[in-house]
């Protein structure tokens, strides 16, 4: 045999073996703030496991949702589709009746293999009402499609309503609990670690959803321990903040603004309940993170940690979501994905919700559907400082109302609109980045006013 011959016949025999397929571990926080979090900078809340996610990654600092509504923005992340597309935005259609044939981010991987996963809250679910159940959570997206059981505000303990003016869903209620096994953050977690270790020579592709801290806010004794009333601290609004906000902003929020009518203890009382839900999650991530390590799989998964939109704490007096400012449209999002260059950095470029779908495509090596609205963050990854979008715009709406922002660098525009009444916000966040003042009507902006007129059409 000649020579060039053998080393071409030793070379296919030695070939190296084909790289195993990137895991994908897709983490969801529902009414997670980002500015609850200590690796967002928060003094007081306690998020070792989330932390150490942004500490192996890059936590993106101005991402922003779609829609500031659970249904809306589940629909669009996980389908990678802006909501006029989706043509969901409250929280009850599915997407399947406006566009069935479209790929699902879960399905892209299924449909190549992987072992598509739920355990709890991906798509809308009805918390407290529908926890539990697979109600919207589109059986075409996975090839397991778990839902983990909680008793809710029915969990024995010490529970109280702060504002029992309002619904289940929405009021302020928390339940002290001595019993973490009740909760459907606890099942989901002991799922997914049962998932890891059945699949962990398979590709596979884990959506767990966690609904704490949504209300109502639930957790055993011991993390609303960690927060003592005397360290609650509220949120600072100046007396006449209200005054420049259109009425017709103030009136998609009949409930959840001038706090809900709590008065200043009870407001410590939510927040103290907001912080332990939240610190009960991040112990649940952290059960799911240690197995995902001792099964020596770290190495090989993509871990994506984020929340639905963004949750309001008295800033401007609202609570909750369903606003356009920055506190309600922005997200937590962090990424840690093998092979990354940048990690335990900050990335403050403008990205959405939208762009995780091809993010995760494009690490996993999968060719997603070729009408995705969102743009990988790949590059980002490597290069945290690099300049992604000049855009991020976020929509409310209802049969009457179209309402849009669009957030840029340095400014947030909110246009509502309800047949001919228009009604505009522009907050300069150069100089307010509470969005304390509305500059909409001020000579001096009108050229940024109308430039960020022309983003939302």
């Amino acid at each position: 045999m000649l020579r060039r011959n053998f080393i071409a016949s030793a070379s296919a025999t030695f070939a190296a073996p084909k790289k195993k397929p990137m895991n994908v571990l897709f983490v969801v926080s529902d009414d997670l703030t980002s500015t609850a979090l200590g690796c967002y900078g928060h003094p007081l809340v306690q998020s070792p496991n989330v932390d150490s996610i942004a500490k192996a990654g890059v936590r993106f600092d101005r991402a922003y949702c779609q829609y500031a509504l659970c249904a809306p923005s589940r629909a669009s992340f996980l389908t990678g589709l802006r909501p006029d597309t989706t043509q969901v935005r409250t929280n009850g259609p599915d997407f399947r009746d406006f566009i069935p044939d479209h790929v699902t981010m879960p399905q892209l991987f299924k449909n190549n293999g992987y072992a598509a996963i739920r355990e709890g809250k991906m798509y809308h679910m009805g918390v407290p009402g529908t926890v539990g159940t697979d109600q919207w959570q589109d059986a075409r997206s996975w090839s397991h499609n778990g839902s983990p059981q909680g008793k809710e505000h029915n969990s024995k303990g010490e529970g109280k309503n702060l504002t029992p003016h309002i619904g289940q869903g929405v009021a302020m209620q928390y339940v002290r609990t001595p019993d973490p096994k009740e909760q459907a953050d606890f099942d989901a977690a002991n799922r997914a670690i049962a998932h890891l270790e059945k699949h962990r020579n398979d590709p596979f592709f884990i959506g767990l959803g966690f609904v704490r801290p949504h209300v109502p806010f639930v957790a055993p004794n011991e993390y609303f321990d960690r927060y003592p009333l005397s360290k609650i601290k509220l949120a600072q609004n100046p007396a006449n903040d209200l005054d420049d906000i259109p009425p017709i902003a103030m009136a998609t929020m009949p409930n959840t603004s001038y706090n809900m009518k709590m008065n200043e203890d009870q407001q410590m009382e939510a927040l103290r309940a907001y912080y332990a839900a939240i610190s009960f999650m991040d112990d649940q991530l952290g059960r799911v993170l240690k197995a995902l390590d001792a099964l020596g799989l770290r190495d090989n998964t993509v871990v994506v940690f984020q929340s639905d939109h963004g949750w309001h704490l008295g800033e401007h007096t609202f609570w909750q979501k369903r606003s356009l400012m920055e506190e309600s449209a922005k997200v937590p999002l962090i990424i840690s994905a093998p092979g990354q260059k940048a990690r335990g950095q900050v990335s403050r470029s403008l990205v959405e919700l939208v762009d995780v779908y091809p993010t995760l495509a494009g690490l996993c090596g999968l060719t997603p559907p070729a009408n995705l609205h969102g743009k990988t963050l790949q590059p980002l990854l490597d290069n945290p400082r690099k300049k992604h979008k000049d855009v991020a715009l976020t929509q409310l709406n209802t049969p009457k109302l179209d309402a849009r922002a669009a957030r840029t660098d340095n400014f947030r525009y909110i246009r509502w609109k309800s047949g001919d009444e228009v009604a505009e916000e522009l907050y300069d966040h150069r100089k307010d980045p509470r969005e304390f003042t509305n500059v909409a009507a001020k000579p001096e902006y009108a050229g940024a006013l109308k430039s960020h007129r022309a983003l939302i059409g």
